[in-house]
């Protein structure tokens, strides 16, 4: 009789929000760098509370990778007069 695995290991992301467990981040990487994502930037983005669909859809249509995960991002600065 064997035993039950672990769950997958959460990582936290900026926002104290659980990222998606490892397995999931390592299946989205995948999806990233198959779409033209260097590798490290493929690994950064995966582990963010990203749309992925939105994502590839933005750099299907021609947007660099790079300017996409900066697009849609969360913004981490506090928002207010400049």
């Amino acid at each position: 009789m064997s035993t039950p695995s672990p769950p997958p290991r959460a990582v936290r992301v900026a926002r104290g929000e659980p990222a998606p467990p490892v397995d999931m981040v390592s299946w989205r990487t995948e999806r990233l760098r198959e779409a033209g994502f260097g590798s490290g930037l493929a690994e950064a983005v995966a582990h963010q509370r990203i749309d992925l669909h939105a994502l590839l859809q933005l750099v299907d249509r021609g947007c660099p990778p790079d300017l996409a995960a900066r697009i849609l991002s969360p913004d981490d600065t506090k928002a207010g007069p400049r």
